[in-house]
């Protein structure tokens, strides 16, 4: 998988190279291909369902328990976790392309309703997922929970 996207040297009016600015990661990176991403893929695909996108992030975070052994789980906030799967991380190793329809301009991982999940570190390798459910509240009834083992 490549390495995440890092700003390039692009030539400025005086000669000197200048760094351009990352791209937001809600915008595709036209350097990467869906292709490179097989486990992302399905996640919010429109002819699939809440249960087989958590199931596609519960794989995330296996993938990233096999990269990454002696770190655990990515901690922090949704946008810092999901940072870590998109890349930053000590190997520039992606697991989810920028430009991907779960993420938000925020950079954050997005339940197919458009509601960034809620990742509870159960412990070191273990991670909750919640997502607000069609109601976009959480909390109530419809909400969605992937409790690891």
């Amino acid at each position: 998988m490549p390495p995440p996207s890092s700003p390039s040297p692009v030539a400025s009016p005086g000669g000197a190279d200048a760094v351009a600015p990352p791209l937001p990661p809600h915008l595709p990176d036209p350097r990467q291909s869906p292709a490179d991403f097989p486990i992302a893929a399905p996640l919010n695909a429109p002819e699939s369902d809440i249960a087989r996108d958590l199931d596609v992030v519960r794989q995330l975070f296996e993938a990233w328990l096999s990269n990454f052994p002696h770190e655990g789980n990515p901690i922090g906030e949704n946008a810092e976790i999901t940072a870590a799967l998109m890349g930053a991380n000590s190997l520039g190793f992606a697991l989810v392309p920028r430009g991907h329809r779960a993420l938000n301009e925020n950079g954050e991982l997005c339940d197919r309703w458009g509601t960034p999940f809620r990742f509870h570190q159960l412990s070191g390798k273990r991670m909750e997922v919640r997502s607000a459910g069609p109601d976009r509240r959480f909390g109530t009834d419809d909400d969605a929970l992937l409790t690891p083992p």
